[in-house]
């Protein structure tokens, strides 16, 4: 058995521990990370290189179980645990943005990481936590790593500081929710929420963020000198002979001069045009390909290597970029609401090629997303975003098979971008609002046109939106020298291509949502202000065009939009209301199509159309009716006939006897002469007794 080692390190006012040699001895990697009452054991796999692979295999899985907060599964029929949640597989994604860039380019060997939590106090979110651990595995195993990455949250805590590891309850209340990964020289990976935060408040974050993340590397660093770690040999990828065939004769076909004409603004342009190019050289290599001399496969990544290279050469030689742009313009803008008619609110928004149709679904209270999370309790969500990523969307045909971790991911970015401008329950807006963003056309950075998009479906829909909000996605291109350009709003060829992905979300003055992944190893912080500064000047452009199709959030919903009433009664009342095992609330729902919840004290809400409120309303108010002499109550039921008079439903569950000599001005003989069971009549209070029991009067009435 391997001997066990710990170590430790003080995180802000947190201890975050490291142990190895206690569990999963046979995994080549393994490491028990703990923060407070929190372990997540993390162990690392690597096996060889497949026939035909030309992608790095790394797999990251965040694995969460029930057990480790005490809980079994809902389900009465199946306790283990099932399908991954939307928080698992960010957590999972996190982990693997900022590991993937150490691996030396050109691996190719199966690498597995397994994020496996053991156990939980529910306080903390597990990514960060997965990142430092991984790192540390991964080392261990003596797998090909530049060096060690560690991740931390960082949030704001009660009186407004910044602190590492801030609590769930931290995160929600203060207005930051921050996660950065990193080497000791430079940050590598962003993700963050923020309550309407400048950029210059981001940017201190961001430096406190990186100093613990200096501390964890360098524990990390420091550990791993007590073992004895054997190197294990990875398949590099490397160019064929084949493929320097092929590039030398892309270079003698295809001129600088053939690749710089390559350019349009859109990518059936560029497309057409490099098509031109391919055939031409497929042409003049048609001999050294029959012959098996080069490989055709060898010659289109040759010629696509010499087109990037080209593009990228050209924004720092001419100043433009492949369609033309200069390197802070924006593509052309364009914003529509109202495109749908029957749905609750949209938005249609698109820049250049991009283009995304937002659609808003509004519901009540109680239709809240309930979140049963393995890492937390369970809380609920008012506000959803979901995004899909069709395949014609970029002009391709695959299978449909749901969301991806993609879609996921792209749909939590935008959510995040907006959950901080959605109005509280508090202050009188008590809906629960679902967006769907339908991305159309795709050429680069759809998840920030869905932010837009969204903006345009909530604010068409009648959302009391804080502020409207846009997205914009700025690029990289930086030479080896260190010469480098900044790119805003990327599209597609940039982003393959380019070295950074920045995503940024806010309004004109400040940031809601960040999302940084870079391809490079690490970047300094004063490139990503300066980044900041030329997001905000974009943000602003966009938010023009946004404000001039809708300025300001619709007064009038649409009336297909549910309404929603809100009306109190006594709580000794509450029982009545709902009935016995729920019979009298669940028929006043289903008979006027609204949905109906009671809170403890006694507030109740009706969510429907507006006829539908009206006559639950008014039937509610009849449940809790406390009767006074002289009330008129109209089209009310004959219940039960007694020789001593006819006993009415005056309102719903409640009864009044009308006395044989209250039937009619004449003398009545016989009850069932003038009244039978299930008739509707008209009837007055005539007195209530002491015992509260009511008489009813059908004469005069």
């Amino acid at each position: 058995m391997s001997e066990i080692k710990q170590t430790s390190i003080t995180v802000g006012e947190s201890e975050l521990k490291f142990e190895t040699g206690r569990y999963a001895f046979q995994a080549e990697g393994a490491v028990v990370v703990s923060l407070g009452d929190q372990n997540l054991l993390v162990t690392v796999g690597m096996g060889g290189a497949r026939d035909g692979m030309n992608f790095f295999p790394l797999v990251v899985e965040f694995e969460p179980k029930t057990y480790a907060l005490g809980k079994l599964k809902h389900s009465r029929i199946n306790k283990r645990e099932g399908r991954r949640s939307d928080r698992d597989v960010l957590t999972s994604r996190m982990t693997d943005r900022p590991l993937r860039p150490m691996f030396p380019k050109g691996m190719r060997n199966e690498v597995q990481v397994i994020c496996t939590q053991l156990q939980t106090d529910g306080e903390r979110p597990p990514a960060a936590l997965c990142m430092s651990a991984a790192s540390m595995a991964i080392q261990l195993a003596g797998l090909p790593f530049e060096e060690s990455i560690a991740g931390v949250n960082v949030g704001y805590d009660d009186a407004g500081n910044l602190v590492a590891f801030p609590t769930y309850d931290q995160l929600d209340k203060n207005g930051l929710d921050l996660t950065v990964a990193g080497t000791s020289d430079a940050i590598m990976m962003v993700e963050a929420g923020a309550n309407l935060i400048s950029d210059e408040a981001m940017i201190k974050a961001l430096e406190f963020a990186h100093a613990e993340v200096k501390k964890i590397c360098a524990a990390q660093d420091a550990f791993l000198k007590n073992f004895d770690i054997e190197a294990k040999e990875a398949t590099i990828a490397s160019d064929s002979e084949s493929y320097e065939v092929a590039a030398n004769l892309v270079a003698q076909i295809i001129s600088e001069d053939d690749l710089t004409a390559v350019w349009g603004e859109t990518k059936k342009e560029v497309k057409k045009k490099m098509k031109v190019l391919e055939e031409k050289m497929l042409e003049a290599c048609a001999e050294k390909i029959e012959a098996e001399e080069i490989t055709k496969s060898d010659l289109m990544s040759a010629f696509e290597k010499a087109f990037a290279k080209n593009m990228r050469a050209r924004v720092f030689s001419t100043g433009k970029r492949v369609d033309g742009r200069a390197p802070d313009q924006i593509r052309e803008l364009k914003s529509e609401v109202g495109v749908l008619n029957r749905v609750h609110g949209c938005g249609l928004f698109q820049r250049g090629e991009t283009q995304v149709l937002s659609i808003l679904t509004l519901g009540g209270p109680d239709e809240e997303l309930h979140v049963p999370d393995t890492d937390r309790p369970e809380f609920k969500q008012r506000y959803m975003h979901h995004y899909n990523f069709p395949p014609f969307s970029v002009g391709e045909t695959r299978p449909l098979r749901g969301p991806g971790r993609r879609e996921v991911g792209h749909g939590a970015l935008a959510e995040r971008a907006l959950k901080y401008v959605i109005p509280p329950a508090e202050e009188g807006w008590a809906y629960t609002m679902r967006v769907v963003s339908e991305v159309l056309s795709c050429n680069g950075s759809s998840s920030m046109a869905s932010v837009c998009g969204s903006t345009l479906a909530l604010m068409h829909g009648g959302v009391p939106l804080k502020a409207p909000i846009a997205g914009i996605a700025m690029g990289l291109l930086m030479q080896d020298d260190g010469e480098y350009r900044i790119l805003t709003d990327i599209q597609g060829l940039e982003d393959f291509d380019g070295d950074m992905d920045f995503k940024v979300a806010g309004n004109n003055e400040s940031i809601t949502c960040l999302q940084l992944d870079i391809k490079i190893k690490g970047l300094d912080l004063s490139l990503l202000e300066e980044a900041l500064k030329k997001a905000k000047t974009a943000r602003a452009e966009i938010l023009k065009n946004m404000l001039t199709c809708i300025s300001e959030p619709s007064t009038q919903m649409s009336p297909y939009a549910p309404l929603i009433e809100t009306m109190k009664v006594e709580e000794d009342e509450i029982r009545v209301v709902i009935g016995k095992g729920g019979e009298t609330i669940q028929g006043l729902t289903a008979e006027y199509d609204v949905n109906i919840s009671i809170e403890d004290d006694g507030t109740v809400v009706i969510t429907g159309l507006r006829d539908g409120i009206a006559g639950a309303k008014s039937a509610i108010e009849k449940l809790v009716y406390k009767p006074d002499i002289g009330d008129v109550f109209e089209d009310c039921t004959v219940k039960t006939i007694m020789d001593f008079g006819a006993f009415v439903e005056y309102v719903p569950g409640k009864d009044g006897l009308v006395h044989v000599s209250e039937i009619a001005q004449e003398r009545v003989e016989n009850v069932s002469d003038h009244l039978s069971e299930g008739d509707k009549v008209t009837v007055k209070i005539k007195d209530i007794d002491n015992q509260g029991r009511v008489k009813l009067t059908i004469k005069g009435v």
